[in-house]
């Protein structure tokens, strides 16, 4: 909440980049606090320290890999955090909801979109701190899904500061998690197949 603020701030106060300046600055503190820069360690935390992944609290989240078809390209809409990457769009499940509904819903809260959920095309888990909450262990259901194309809306949120969408050209360029690449590829497989 506090980087959102303080952004908003930016915006109003200061000058054309003062919020990506701004943005920048509180995203490498937070970083540095402990949120969950996945590939990434804190220089003050003890490296090997080891986790009992089996006592934390379990989070249940749902991501996809959203494409739209425009002017016959297939376009891939992509999210860009705090840390530099560009990732999926992902969100928590709120209980005793399935991670489908779930995962439409964080879809259309997080950029803006309408979705249709096409596959499943992957998990992943990894271990994140928070510096009031201390570690969980966030589980991650990704789908593939097709929306129609439109701009991206990207809601206000602390972690994420970018939103666009990309041709397939683009994608290898980018900086992207190393779990991320399978789930793009797996999906770039399931586009690219002719259908019966």
């Amino acid at each position: 909440m506090a980087i959102n603020e303080s952004i908003e701030l930016a915006k109003t106060f200061g000058g054309e980049n003062s919020s990506k300046f701004v943005n920048g600055v509180l995203g490498a503190v937070y970083k540095e606090i402990g949120e969950p820069g996945k590939e990434q360690v804190s220089k003050k935390k003890k490296i090997n320290e080891p986790v009992d992944i089996g006592k934390l609290p379990i989070e249940k989240l749902g991501g996809a890999l959203v494409y739209a078809k425009k002017d016959r390209n297939v376009l891939f809409a992509l999210v860009h955090d705090v840390f530099g990457y560009w990732t999926l769009s992902k969100g928590k499940m709120e209980e005793n909801e399935n991670v489908q509904e779930g995962t439409i819903r964080k879809i259309k809260e997080e950029i803006g979109l309408d979705i249709s959920i096409k596959q499943k095309i992957g998990e992943n888990e990894y271990v994140a701190s928070h510096p009031e909450k201390g570690k969980t262990l966030k589980k991650v259901t990704y789908f593939l899904a097709e929306s129609e194309y439109k701009e991206l809306q990207l809601e206000n949120s602390g972690g994420l500061d970018g939103a666009r969408w990309f041709q397939l050209s683009e994608i290898p360029e980018l900086r992207i998690y190393n779990d991320i690449i399978p789930l793009i590829t797996k999906a770039v497989e399931i586009i690219s197949k002719p259908r019966p």
